[in-house]
This record gives structure tokens, C-alpha cells and sequence, in this order.
């Protein structure tokens, strides 16, 4: 019975309810040891009602059981995977170990968790209970996040109980937690009953109203000294105390029998039955310790009363007893538990143990095989200690650093990898150190150890040192190091082989586009973008290869052009979220969002960057997150969204300058200048782009396009500094001319067009935009329509100047370019037209990611597929979809893709 607990009980119930109503709920409990926090969850599932109810527990000693808490969870459910899109059941049979199945992202996991919790919930309002989450596998824990964070329309409630104080699932989650603290002294003493008053306040004070402290010491009530006021009691350490007594109290045997079952890691009696007997001991001796009420046993399983009882005993018995233990346990497994058996090896071994250490490798591949990394890297570095070689030793803790890089854990890897460092040298080591360094920071740390790896590996593995090479370049291309790229790929070139794969050809043509380009070479490194584009056009492996998505797009991305691998950008988001890839899908989505940022796609980019800054801040991505907050920023501030531009440029400042990621810093300068301008601040938009000019000329950038000398002339000119502004239109000539492609040569001929004299001015306009027809930026066209009309109406030709400034405007009013539309409607009222304003009532008002449903579902997705794509239930997307109908006014999806087409 549930003594007090008013509050807690209001909290549970609302979950409850919310669940009963259709939506969806997660709380965790949390608190110390013996608070409670069990009896709450017992308390909710008996209020659960018709709620479908699906129950875990975590335990300490099946951390390195894969998936062990997921598959407890789900078993109930696992009748529902053929309702989950097939990528994902796929991917949570082969974790489960339901059949084989190829390594899987870790987030594919999660993605297929949530995708089945989903489907359960479809079928019957549910009610999730997890105890002791903070005991549960890593891998586990992981995917239940993954879930819980991205509900919303289900009818479920998520209860989770986790010890205070230790690490769990809730760290850095931002979940709904609830704080569980000690009874009050009413019900405090309702618990311990009929004890006299003196006794029931020692009690309460020398417990703060623990309910497992009151029953467990109230025999000793008598005795207690109340602490200290305002001092904190180490309830946990007097409950301990008070199971020791109890089991010193039994005989010999029955403590042996108590060290068997604390040492075991599922309580399975006939396995504790075998092992007790080839210790000479008979398990019927726990009869003892079970009325002592230190164990209960029921249903063929023995276990602690409490798990500080099981911590109590484990931790107090002598060390050659511990290892006995484990050593009867593994004999005693039956072979179906190979997992299992490995870590009691492990536990009873004294120093290295090849028994053992085999074990645990073979344990550490079948949870690398099932995408449980975490699991893999513990079981891999366990065995690498008890190996007895030193050759296997360091495979064993190249492969822990390995699964840990791929579990999230860069440090733990970086930590296993110097560790190995210094007994071992190989290009395999170097190459794992490089890929880390270049995605944690400081990023041109990764690109030196790659690069020297590279070399190492140039005469014996000429295709591994490419790709070493072309990561170095993209590491650099973060930095902002054109010169190390140049280097770099110049380095793949020469090595790349006669006969050489489709992949590497690709690597190295596009790293070598990558670094001319941003090095100033422009004609040269479109020309290899051009050779990249077109391997990967012609290659069906290279387009579903998850972990060159990413490059894909780059070349369409910088050749700025209408048609050239138009088709890899989308292509490559498709494949990306088809696999649930969510481990590449942050970089790549980064740079697609980029390229419709560069296009007539405004809004998709903001949805994408969204997606971006949500995934790499949940999967600990910061480079990434980094870049995607410049992007933004440059976004916001072409739409006049001036808190936000100056919130995401300054936090994408900071990061960069962290991670040493010096392009993204350039573009976080960049917003703030465009900002500025578009704000009608042309003297803080020269200082802003004359700082991001400075900041190139420091890293030695020289790609056009890169360069703020077009919106400098424009502050220039608008502030009056005519010789200054006809100086970087000179500058901007040459380096345009030099690079030869039509987006930078638009702009330059816009400058002129504003430099010049009236009798120019439509020739250098005209010039600028058949340039821009050639390029996907729209927005450019814009400006350079508004500075045509701009200079027509000063040249007294209004008729000519409104046409200019009508395009002008319906370009920004569709982009949503509010200062520019501003500028642009200021521009055709001085004319003497005045400009209907545009009306708000458009998609506009979708958030980024209703607006990513709206396109989906209006692209002839379903409900699932638009579900699979995003990663969220089908629940949820109708949950979006009927605010999207609400917003836009519209009843069917042929409504919404008319609206969205329209707008």
C-alpha cells in the first residue's frame, strides 16, 4: 500500500490521463535509494486501467548484455514489426538478435523504437514503465531516448525511475522529471507503525523520511541518535549496514549462497542451483536469508530484496569468494548464454586469461554485429586486458576504441587509442585518431594526423591513403585551410592508382574541386568538380553509399549551377533518410540545406537547418552544429530576423572558435554584415564584412564567391565612399573573371551597373542577369533587379524602373526577404506606384517542421513514408499535418499541394 505521496500521485495520474486522451507523456522519477520510486510505478500500473502496459528494469549486471532492457521492453510488442517501415524492423531485428542482420546505426535503433512504440500504441493506448533506467545497457538507453524524445500524438505514457546521482539516459536530456524526497513525519510514521513518539521522530530524522531506511531500522529505533540539525544523512550507507547485520547473523553457508546470488546477473534458480552444487552447497540453505528478508524467491528466480542489499553483500564479501562465484556461474550457464558466461569469466579471472579474453572478443562481436557499440567497446576493452599477448592485445583495444568512436564516446576512444599508441604504430590507428579529431576539434589536428597516416599508407594502400587524403581536405575545408587542402589533394592525385575504384576517383576529383576553388583556382577546381559529378551520376554505389552522402553534394552544391548534379542533392537525402542513417544525415542535410538556401528554397532550408541543429546537438555533432548555425544565421539575416541572426551567428562564433572551424566563423561574420545591410545600417555592414574580409585574407581563402566585396560596394556607395566602393568592384573583377562561373560574374556586373554612368547602366544590368538566369540563386537576381530599378529611377526613367522593382519585389515578398521587400516597395512608391504588401497568410506561418510534413505529404508521401523519412510516428505527423490544414486554411493534401505550389 501507498503510504502519502499526494503530489506524486497528482503527477502520475495526469501522465495518465494524457495517455487515456490520446497524447502523449514521459516522466521520470528520480531520487535516492530506497525513496520509493519503485512503489510509484507500481502505483501507476495499477492505476492503468485499458493502458496496454509494457515494463523494464534495468540491472547493474546486464550493462553488458546488448540490448538486454530494450528487448524486455519490447517483447510484448514485437508481433507489430511488420507495421514499422522495413529499414527499421530490420534493423531492430538484427539488435535484438531476432535474426542476423548487417552492423546499423545506433540511431536506426532508436528510430525503429520509436517506430514500434508507435504501432503498440496505435493498436491500444499504452503505458511504459522502465525502473532503475539508470541500470539499463547503454545501447538500451540510447534507443528508448531516441523514442521518448519524439513523442507527442500517441497515446502513451513513458514512467522511468532513475537512481540520483548516477549517470542514465536523462543526462542532457531536458525529459520531465519529477524530484521524489522522503515521506512526511504523518506518513512516516503511518509506515513504521505502532512505535512510540520519541522513537517514530529519531526515526524520521535519522532517515528524512527514506520509506526502505524507516521499515529497515525501525527495530532500532531505540538506539538511534537524531543527527545534526540541517546536517545530511547517509541514509543509503545505514540501510547497507542494517543487511550486513542481518546476513552475519546466518551461517556459513547461506552467506556463500548470498555471495552466489549477488554475484549472478539474472537470478535464474536452476542455473544458481548447478553452480551452488559444484560448490558443495545446497540452495535450499537461502531458506535462511529469505526469512531474514534479505532475498525473496518465487517462480524458479531468487532475488535481492533491494539492490543495496545485493551492493551490501557483493561489496563486503572477501575477493577470493567474489571470484568463486563468478567462476561456478559460468559453468553453470547453459551455451545458449555465450554473453553471459564471457563477463563471469571475466570477473573471475586473477590476470590475463585466454579463456576469458576469448570470450569476451567473441561477445564484443556479436554486439558489434547487432549495433550495440557501447557494448562491443566495454567487452572488447575487457578482453584486451585479460589478453595474454601484446599482439592481441592491441587488436582488442583497437576494436574498443573503434566501437566506442561509433557508440558517441570520442573520448573514451582518444583515450584507448594514445593508450595504444604507445606500445603499437599503424596507419589503421592514426586514421581512426584523424577521423575523430577532425569531426571533435580542433579540427586541423585531424587534418595532420590523417595526412601523416596517409603517407604511411601511400606505397602499400594507395586507394586507404585517397580517402585518408580527401578527409584531411574536408577537415581543412571546416578550417578554412585552402593551402593544407591544396596540398592534400594535390597528394591524392598523384597516388591515386591507373585502375583505381569508382569511389576513389570520386574522392579525389571532388577533394581536389574543393580545394582549388576555395584556394582561388577557380576554373581549374570546376573542372574537377565537374569529373566528381559525373563518376558519381554514373555510379549506383556511390549514390546509396551512407558514408559519402555527404559529398555527394558538393559539387552541385559549388558549381552554382542551374542542371550539373541536380539530381545527387536530392537523391542523397533520400538515401540518407531511407537507411536512417541520422549519423551522416546532420552534415549532409547542413550542406543541402545550404544549397536550397542558395536557390529559391528559403523556407525547406530553414526546415533542414532546424533539423540540423536538433540532430547534431542530440548526437553530439558540434562541427556540425557549428556550420548549420552560420548557415542559418546567413538565412535569418537575409529575412530580417535580427534577435535570431545574432543569437545562432554568436553561438556558431563561439563554437568555431573553439573547433578552429574558420570558414563557418567567416559566414557567422558574413550574417551579421547582411544583416545590417538589409537593415539599412551601411556603416555596420562595412565593418562586419570588412572584419569577414580580414578573416579570409588571414586563412588564406581566395574562392569569389566567398568574398562580401558585392555587398561592400553596396555599403560603400550608400555611405558615400564612391573611390572605395569602385576599388573593390576592381578587386571583385578579377577574381570573378578569374574564376569564370556565371554566379560571381552576376554580381560583378551588378556592381558595375551601380558604378556606372547612365548610359551603361542598362547593359551591365542586362549582362547580370542573363548571368544570373544560368545559377539557382534567386535571391541575387532579386538584388540586382532592385539595384537595376534603383539606378533607372535616378536616371529619370520610372516606367522602366518600376518594371525592375515590380520583379524585384515579388521575388522577395515570395523568398520572405522582409528588408529587401521593404527597400524594394520604398523604391516603386518613390516612383510613384505604391505596392500592395504582401499577405502573411502563407505557409510563412508553419513551423520548420510542419512545414518538412506539408512538403512531404504534398509531394505524395504518406502518412508512414513521410513518418519513416523524419523520424517521428505517423501519430505525429497527423498531429502536424491538422495544424498545417488549420494554418493554411486548406482540407485535403491536392489543397495543400496547391497551396504550397502557389506560394
Amino acid at each position: 500500500m501507498l503510504v502519502g505521496r499526494e503530489l506524486e500521485r497528482q503527477e502520475l495520474d495526469r501522465v495518465l490521463a494524457t495517455a487515456r486522451s490520446g497524447r502523449s507523456a514521459v516522466l521520470a522519477l528520480v531520487g535516492e535509494p530506497g525513496i520509493g520510486k519503485t512503489a510509484l510505478l507500481e502505483y501507476a500500473e495499477e492505476q492503468a486501467g485499458p493502458l496496454q502496459v509494457l515494463r523494464a528494469r534495468g540491472i547493474d549486471w546486464e550493462a553488458h548484455v546488448p540490448f538486454a532492457g530494450l528487448l524486455e521492453l519490447l517483447r510484448p510488442a514485437l508481433g507489430l514489426l511488420d507495421r514499422i517501415p522495413p529499414p527499421q524492423a530490420a534493423a531492430l531485428e538484427g539488435a535484438l538478435a531476432l535474426r542476423p542482420g548487417a552492423v546499423g546505426e545506433r540511431f536506426a535503433i532508436g528510430a525503429a523504437t520509436l517506430s514500434l512504440l508507435a504501432a503498440q500504441a496505435e493498436t491500444s493506448p499504452t503505458l511504459v514503465l522502465v525502473d532503475d533506467a539508470h541500470c539499463l545497457d547503454r545501447s538500451s538507453a540510447e534507443a528508448l531516448l531516441f523514442a521518448l524524445r519524439r513523442l507527442l500524438a500517441e497515446p502513451l505514457a513513458a514512467i522511468l525511475s532513475v537512481r540520483e546521482g548516477e549517470p542514465s539516459l536523462l543526462d542532457g536530456a531536458d525529459l520531465p522529471t519529477l524530484h521524489v524526497g522522503g515521506l512526511d513525519r504523518d506518513a512516516a510514521a503511518t509506515l513504521v507503525g505502532p512505535v512510540p513518539e520519541d522513537v517514530a521522530e529519531r526515526l524520521y530524522r535519522a532517515t528524512a523520511g527514506n520509506p526502505l531506511a524507516l521499515l529497515e531500522l525501525r527495530t532500532e529505533g531505540s538506539g538511534l541518535a537524531g543527527p545534526p540539525i540541517d546536517m545530511p544523512v547517509a541514509v543509503s550507507a545505514r540501510i547497507s549496514s542494517s543487511f550486513l547485520r542481518r546476513a552475519e547473523a546466518l551461517d556459513a553457508n547461506a552467506r556463500r549462497l548470498l555471495v552466489l546470488v549477488a554475484a549472478s546477473d539474472s537470478g535464474d534458480t536452476a542455473v544458481m542451483a548447478r553452480a551452488a552444487a559444484s560448490l558443495g552447497l545446497d540452495l535450499a540453505g537461502l531458506d535462511a536469508a529469505e526469512t531474514a528478508g534479505l532475498v525473496h524467491i518465487a517462480e524458479g528466480r531468487v532475488e535481492f530484496r533491494h539492490p543495496l542489499a545485493r551492493a551490501a553483500i557483493y561489496g563486503d564479501s572477501p575477493v577470493d569468494d567474489r571470484r568463486e562465484a563468478h567462476r561456478a556461474l559460468a559453468a553453470a550457464l547453459p551455451d545458449r548464454e555465450p554473453d553471459r558466461r564471457a563477463w563471469h569469466l571475466a570477473l573471475a579471472a586473477v590476470g590475463p586469461e585466454d579463456v576469458a579474453a576469448s570470450a569476451l572478443e567473441q561477445a564484443g562481436a556479436r554486439a558489434r554485429e547487432r549495433g550495440a557499440q557501447a557494448v562491443a567497446a566495454a567487452a572488447f576493452e575487457r578482453a584486451a586486458r585479460l589478453a595474454p599477448d601484446d599482439e592481441r592485445r592491441g587488436r582488442l583495444l583497437f576494436a574498443a576504441a573503434d566501437a566506442a568512436w561509433l557508440a558517441g564516446s570520442a573520448e573514451r576512444a582518444t583515450s584507448l587509442l594514445d593508450e595504444l599508441r604507445a606500445v603499437e604504430a599503424s596507419i589503421r590507428i592514426e586514421h581512426l585518431r584523424g577521423r575523430i579529431a577532425a569531426h571533435q576539434g580542433p579540427v586541423m589536428e585531424g587534418y595532420e594526423i590523417l595526412a601523416a597516416a596517409a603517407e604511411q599508407a601511400a606505397e602499400a594502400e594507395p586507394e586507404l591513403a585517397v580517402t585518408m587524403l580527401a578527409e584531411a581536405v574536408d577537415a581543412a575545408f571546416f578550417a578554412g585551410a585552402p593551402s593544407d587542402m591544396l596540398r592534400a589533394a594535390g597528394r591524392a592525385r598523384e597516388l591515386l592508382p591507373t585502375a583505381a575504384s569508382v569511389q576513389a576517383q570520386f574522392l579525389a576529383a571532388t577533394a581536389e574541386g574543393m580545394a582549388l576553388v576555395l584556394g582561388g583556382e577557380g576554373e581549374r577546381g570546376i573542372e574537377a568538380f565537374r569529373r566528381g559529378v559525373e563518376v558519381a551520376e554514373g555510379s549506383d554505389e556511390l549514390r546509396t553509399d551512407p558514408r559519402l552522402l555527404s559529398w555527394l553534394v558538393m559539387g552541385p552544391l559549388w558549381l552554382r549551377e542551374s542542371e550539373a548534379g541536380r539530381v545527387l542533392v536530392e537523391t542523397a537525402v533520400e538515401s540518407a533518410r531511407a537507411q536512417a542513417a541520422l549519423g551522416v544525415l546532420p552534415r549532409l542535410l547542413d550542406r543541402v540545406a545550404r544549397d536550397h538556401a542558395a536557390g529559391d528554397e528559403w523556407a525547406t532550408a530553414e526546415a533542414e537547418y532546424d533539423e540540423v541543429i536538433r540532430l547534431a546537438r542530440e548526437t553530439g555533432q558540434r562541427t556540425e552544429l557549428a556550420a548549420a548555425l552560420a548557415g542559418l544565421a546567413w538565412l535569418e539575416a537575409r529575412q530580417g530576423r535580427e534577435a535570431q541572426c545574432r543569437a545562432h551567428a554568436d553561438e556558431a562564433r563561439k563554437l568555431c572558435a573553439e573547433l578552429g572551424i574558420g570558414l563557418y566563423e567567416t559566414w557567422a561574420i558574413r550574417a551579421l554584415g547582411e544583416l545590417e545591410l538589409g537593415l539599412g545600417r551601411p556603416g555596420e555592414a562595412a565593418r562586419h564584412l570588412e572584419e569577414q574580409t580580414a578573416r579570409l585574407r588571414e586563412l588564406g581563402i581566395g574562392d569569389v564567391d566567398t568574398s562580401p566585396a558585392a555587398e561592400l560596394v553596396e555599403a560603400y556607395l550608400r555611405l558615400g565612399r564612391t573611390d572605395d566602393a569602385a576599388a573593390k568592384a576592381d578587386e571583385l573583377e578579377a577574381e570573378a573573371r578569374a574564376k569564370g562561373q556565371p554566379w560571381s560574374l552576376a554580381r560583378t556586373a551588378r556592381c558595375r551597373g551601380l558604378l556606372g554612368d547612365d548610359d551603361e547602366l542598362e547593359s551591365r544590368f542586362e549582362e547580370a542577369l542573363r548571368l544570373h538566369g544560368r545559377t539557382p540563386d534567386v535571391y541575387e537576381t532579386a538584388r540586382t533587379h532592385l539595384a537595376y530599378g534603383a539606378r533607372l529611377r535616378r536616371a529619370r526613367k520610372r516606367v522602366r524602373a518600376r518594371e525592375e522593382l515590380r520583379a524585384a519585389l515579388e521575388i522577395f515578398d515570395r523568398l520572405g526577404a522582409g528588408p529587401w521587400s521593404e527597400l524594394a516597395r520604398a523604391e516603386l512608391e518613390a516612383t510613384g506606384e505604391t505596392a500592395r504588401r504582401r499577405d502573411a497568410s502563407t505557409a510563412d506561418a508553419l513551423t520548420p517542421q510542419e512545414l518538412q510534413i506539408a512538403q512531404l505529404l504534398a509531394g505524395g508521401k504518406t502518412t508512414r513514408e513521410a513518418a519513416a523519412a523524419l523520424f517521428l510516428s505517423p501519430k505525429t505527423v497527423e498531429y502536424h499535418l491538422r495544424h498545417v490544414y488549420r494554418k493554411l486554411e486548406v482540407s485535403s493534401r491536392a489543397e495543400l499541394a496547391e497551396k504550397l505550389a502557389s506560394r
